[in-house]
């Protein structure tokens, strides 16, 4: 079959890589300013989606912005922008900051460095600024509907945390969350691999797609073409709309998805008609017209291939 080509902030392929269909995912980065300068009154902590209050005329104070789905090594470099530190300051700090994390974290607060505007004080540290983040991730994922949620899903708030880190990387719209969320739950429940980019990229700690087979065969517990189940921690810091698709996903047999232009993402649990969306996808999107994706785009779209289980799919 013909190959399609991935573009960063327009399109992603409906992969065929060797003759072989994959899913074709990659992380949702939102390239957005990590400090401002503001003059202003102290600047209380903020949503990224919220308004900003208005400043008065007199005492300077920063700001850090933490979008979502920024993974924890950016969050660090820009910890350290922000105080002025030397790069890997802020990383080092994480011993010295004894952050209330999960157990089953291990001491990474990779998915608890919760995505908002925090008010950068006068004698602010790494410290001090991670722990910022991590209490507010605890404060709204111990909220009722979190947990309720978790437990009706038969998950812990941890493993919650984890599959909404994926649902921010790979949907292409707000409106998509659920859906995606759906299909993460319906492939689990199946023992089908995930099989998301989303994760490859991760391990490889890169931001655009360039999947090859190689990557695909690669021996590493966020391969998740290769491993069955959830990767062993978060690949991201999810917001709100992720998290809250995790806990309330609508009903929907999906098992596959791809985005055929921006704003029409097709789910389907049938495979054949799958094949027939990503064909459309690649006949839209074919490498020869699409022009170069603009650098820096904060809303690339999605497409998503992958096989049907070999074998039947335990209930």
């Amino acid at each position: 079959m013909p190959r399609s080509t991935a573009r960063r902030g327009t399109m992603r392929r409906g992969a065929v890589r060797d003759g072989a269909l994959r899913l074709t995912r990659r992380g949702r980065i939102a390239l957005v300013a990590t400090c401002a300068v503001l003059a202003g009154a102290a600047v209380p902590l903020l949503k990224p989606d919220s308004g900003r209050r208005a400043p008065a005329p007199d005492t300077p104070t920063r700001t850090l912005v933490v979008p979502e789905g920024w993974r924890a090594s950016q969050v660090y470099d820009a910890v350290d922008r922000t105080l002025g530190l030397p790069s890997g300051s802020t990383r080092v700090a994480l011993d010295k900051a004894h952050l209330k994390l999960p157990s089953e974290a291990a001491g990474n607060p990779e998915g608890y460095l919760f995505p908002a505007t925090y008010p950068v004080a006068k004698g602010a540290t790494p410290e001090s600024l991670l722990r910022q983040m991590v209490d507010t991730a605890n404060a709204e994922l111990h909220k009722a509907p979190v947990a309720a949620g978790a437990q009706r899903n038969a998950l812990n708030v941890y493993q919650t945390v984890t599959i909404a880190s994926i649902v921010q990387a790979e949907a292409a719209t707000k409106a998509d969350m659920g859906k995606v969320a759906r299909v993460v739950f319906n492939r689990l429940q199946r023992g089908m691999p995930l099989q998301m980019d989303s994760t490859l990229n991760y391990a490889l700690n890169r931001t655009t797609v360039r999947t090859s087979m190689d990557d695909v065969r690669m021996d590493n517990p966020y391969n998740s073409y290769q491993r069955l189940g959830l990767p062993p921690t978060p690949i991201g810091n999810p917001g709100e709309d992720a998290i809250r698709a995790v806990t309330s996903p609508p009903a929907g047999d999906w098992l596959y998805f791809v985005t055929i232009d921006p704003g029409e993402t097709r789910f389907t649990a049938d495979y054949n008609e799958h094949l027939r969306n990503v064909a459309e996808f690649n006949a839209r999107h074919q490498p020869s017209t699409q022009p170069p994706p603009p650098s820096g785009s904060p809303g690339p779209q999605r497409s998503a291939v992958t096989r049907p289980p070999a074998t039947p799919a335990p209930h």
